[in-house]
């Protein structure tokens, strides 16, 4: 239910202004048809003290019904029923205090109908004021439950997300482990040990909970020394990353799926060593984080850019900055560049 506009400060303020400019000025039209300033007083206070009351009737009403656009008739014949409850009221009231008043008692009668205009004028300028209050307050409560809304729908497709790639990584480390525990039984224990403090690190990181750059990249270590001890000598890894990136809040989880993106098309249609470089540099603004890989477009049996990793971070990225344009690949001397542009947030902007 849509909040009443009397139930807010600033309008309350405002109300009180509008109805002492009212009575002052009903009290110097009064005075100018030669009222006295004792009945001219009393008159302007009742008359609208009894106005505001109706006024004050219609727009609590309106807080528990509210008429379609086909039905504003009704608020017609409303504003018209309390035009006639306050002019009457008011008179008799004002006959009663004044019976003795008999020119004053003429004035009043031969002013009902001047009296009623102005009554169902304020009244309707109420109605529709207060409708368009009304109408504001439930399209903002509209969009405040669409946003919610939205916000849910993210937060369930970035877990879905996070909950696709998990499994793909953890099947992989897993054959790997297999294939050591016969032949090498000290790296597979080794490898256990590493993959339990990756999944440990990596479970309890939420994407609304971001961490620290330094933090990512100690996650990511981790991973390429499993991958360095599953692939050997084949594998080499480098990361540069400047001084201002180590305190950038990052979403948790956003590099490996790339990396495990650049050691695949690196690694898998070709028998020579590859080297993965990760570089990170820090803007202003931005912190760019470009991925190189090994590529040869002779061998290399996927399109650049198809894999499932390389989408998955395209609508992460897109489902928590609202843009399309933070995730960028090129191929190029036989080269593949996977390039994430995060928008900065730093540790001391939150403190």
């Amino acid at each position: 239910m849509s909040t009443s506009p009397l139930k807010n400060s600033g309008n309350r303020l405002t109300i009180v202004l509008f109805w002492s400019a009212c009575i002052a000025a009903q009290y110097f039209i009064l005075l100018h048809f030669g009222v006295s300033p004792q009945l001219a007083l009393a008159d302007s206070g009742l008359s609208n003290l009894v106005l505001a009351a109706g006024a004050i009737l219609f727009v609590t009403s309106m807080e528990f019904y509210r008429p379609d656009v086909t039905k504003y008739l009704y608020l017609i014949v409303w504003c018209l029923t309390l035009t006639a409850i306050t002019v009457g009221l008011a008179k008799c009231l004002l006959g009663l205090i004044f019976v003795e008043e008999k020119s004053y008692l003429d004035f009043l009668a031969s002013s009902t109908i001047i009296r009623g205009v102005i009554n169902f004028l304020i009244i309707g300028a109420s109605a529709i004021l207060s409708l368009l209050w009304y109408n504001l307050e439930e399209q903002k409560q509209s969009t405040l439950r669409k946003s919610a809304t939205e916000k849910l729908s993210r937060d369930a497709e970035l877990y879905k997300l996070r909950q696709q790639l998990q499994p793909h990584f953890l099947f992989n480390s897993l054959n790997s482990i297999s294939a050591l525990v016969v032949n090498q039984p000290d790296q597979a224990r080794k490898m256990i040990q590493q993959l339990s403090d990756f999944l440990r690190g990596a479970l309890k990181k939420e994407d609304h909970e971001w961490i620290a750059f330094d933090e990512e990249i100690q996650h990511l270590r981790l991973y390429l020394e499993m991958e360095e001890m599953r692939f050997g000598h084949r594998l080499t890894t480098t990361i540069e990353a400047d001084e201002a990136s180590r305190t950038v809040l990052v979403p948790p989880m956003l590099l490996q799926p790339i990396v495990e993106n650049a050691i695949k098309f690196g690694l898998y249609d070709t028998t020579e060593n590859a080297l993965i470089s990760i570089r990170v540099n820090t803007s202003k603004d931005l912190l760019q984080i470009d991925v190189t890989n090994p590529y040869d477009p002779g061998t290399a049996s996927p399109r650049p850019g198809t894999g499932f990793g390389l989408s998955s971070v395209r609508r992460r990225l897109y489902l928590l900055f609202l843009r399309n344009d933070l995730l960028e690949t090129r191929a190029e001397n036989k080269e593949f560049t996977t390039t994430i542009k995060i928008p900065r947030h730093d540790l001391r902007s939150i403190d």
